[in-house]
């Protein structure tokens, strides 16, 4: 499936579509703020740190020329602010791109309990979906694009322990929300086709690319090697949004859609259709996932049952 697309270089207009990114203070997360907004597009900075997302929103607006523009505090870490997020929201939405993330960080849990990594990279991402899920139908042709990693790999999903109270290996509990992100988009996919929902899913990953995700690690040690490694063999955020671009605005994305970099292995190069690891259509683990993720989070789809 690594194969190039027609819209490998997405530029159509997105005027009038209101898009919102998480994780847009820097990296990946500003870059694809900028590259909506360049295309017309009305997007919301959905930030933790009001000192860092002011700083994006006049980057972003510097570098789009864009005035369409605004920040509003979300922290995936507290399923509260998510809340007061969604309940702040009125009209349609048109985009949601699931961006936010850390990597391989030290145990730490959330303001609900879960371990750090599951609960922002996917269980606050499920949430914020799924509360959304109204303002996304008002759109007729709304998407739902979430940013996984070539991490998925090698993630496994450990039911027996979500949220590591009996062990945390930072890798392992990284690759496993980066799997279920995967789960999550194509298990969203076969629900809205059910229900027959014009909703698009797709995922994107960024290959390895040059942000400050590797800022969560343990150790200066650590973040200097991890950090030279992505420059000496990755590539730069402008380059690695560009999956993610194609995936949130490209005309030719359908619902199930995997992009990413278009090189040897996947790590840098032009955006390109990739195929996921095979654990990624386990649809048993997916409902599953998603079971759980609803219990954990309190969160119901409304609407979308599993499919049959």
């Amino acid at each position: 499936m690594n194969r190039s697309t027609p819209d490998s270089s997405p530029d159509q207009r997105l005027d009038g579509l209101t898009a919102v990114v998480t994780g847009a203070n820097s990296g990946l997360g500003l870059q694809t703020v900028i590259g909506l907004a360049r295309r017309g597009a009305s997007v919301v900075l959905a930030c933790r740190s009001e000192e860092r997302g002011t700083a994006a929103l006049q980057r972003a607006r510097e570098e789009s020329g864009s005035t369409a523009l605004t920040l509003r505090l979300l922290d995936l870490a507290n399923l509260e602010s998510v809340r007061s997020f969604c309940r702040d929201w009125s009209g349609p939405l048109d985009l949601l791109v699931n961006n936010a993330g850390v990597m391989a960080t030290p145990l730490r849990r959330t303001a609900d309990g879960f371990e750090q990594q599951f609960g922002i990279n996917h269980l606050g991402h499920f949430a914020l979906t799924g509360l959304l899920l109204d303002s996304l139908r008002q759109s007729p042709s709304a998407r739902v694009v979430t940013v996984s990693s070539l991490a998925h790999k090698r993630g496994r999903i450990d039911f027996a322990d979500l949220n590591a109270r009996s062990r945390y290996r930072p890798w392992r509990a990284y690759n496993q929300s980066k799997l279920a992100n995967l789960l999550f988009t194509m298990e969203l996919d076969r629900r809205v086709r059910a229900a027959s929902w014009p909703l698009i899913a797709a995922a994107a990953h960024p290959g390895l690319s040059t942000t400050n995700l590797t800022a969560g690690m343990r150790g200066a040690a650590v973040l200097d090697l991890m950090g030279g490694f992505f420059r000496v063999m990755g590539q730069s955020d402008v380059d690695g949004a560009k999956p993610i671009l194609l995936a949130a605005s490209g005309p030719q994305v359908h619902g199930g859609d995997y992009y990413g970099p278009g090189g040897t292995g996947e790590t840098r190069g032009n955006p390109v259709l990739v195929a996921p690891a095979p654990s990624v259509l386990d649809e048993g683990v997916a409902a599953k996932l998603w079971g759980a993720s609803e219990e954990l989070t309190g969160v119901r789809f409304s609407g979308l049952s599993a499919a049959s």
